[in-house]
């Protein structure tokens, strides 16, 4: 069944991924371990450090909406990667402090898992048609859905956007500019 066109989770080489706890990490097609692993290098090395992103010496009030905004915007691009592992950091704690979700999670994962080894054995056929990559994901949405509604994942979600949306909020605003970043971002009257 390796073969199979149109099937997200074949392996490009035509080699069966392997199987166990220390077998290769196996992805879907499309979503590689490497992308991933790049995508989060890159955010590393952009990180500015982490002393200078909670030194206190450097927070005060500003002057006027003018200044609060040159802030914001400055503070944005220069601490970007920090605000995103703050964002990531988050999802995280929100999803271990939650038994619920992280139940829903592994039933999400299992469902998909056994979408996946039925695949395996033949086409997955449902109300007369071949099931597709795509659809066996929303089919493992679908089966889990109860369970993510029951855990709450609404909440969890909005709770998420609401504290990084105070916490980068309130240091992109409150964190002083440095000196070459001041000088770069005066604006003339008109």
């Amino acid at each position: 069944m390796a073969g199979k066109t149109g099937d997200p989770f074949i392996v490009d080489n035509g080699e069966q991924p392997a199987t166990g706890i220390t077998g290769k990490l196996w992805l879907p097609r499309g979503f590689s371990g490497g992308v991933a692993k790049e995508w989060f290098d890159r955010r590393r090395m952009a990180m500015q450090p982490w002393s200078g992103f909670v030194d206190q010496r450097r927070f005060s009030k500003p002057r006027n909406f003018g200044e609060l905004c040159q802030r914001v915007v400055r503070n944005l691009d220069t601490y970007h990667s920090n605000y995103t592992f703050i964002f990531l950091g988050l999802i995280l704690y929100c999803i271990i402090s939650s038994p619920m979700l992280l139940l829903a999670l592994a039933v999400f994962v299992g469902a998909l898992y056994i979408i996946h080894l039925k695949s395996l054995e033949s086409k997955l056929v449902l109300f007369g048609r071949e099931v597709t990559g795509l659809h066996q994901l929303s089919l493992a949405g679908a089966v889990s859905s109860p369970v993510f509604w029951l855990a709450g994942v609404g909440t969890a979600v909005f709770w998420v956007l609401g504290a990084t949306l105070a916490v980068i909020g309130s240091h992109a605003a409150f964190r002083e500019l440095d000196g070459a970043d001041m000088e770069e971002l005066m604006m003339e009257p008109v």
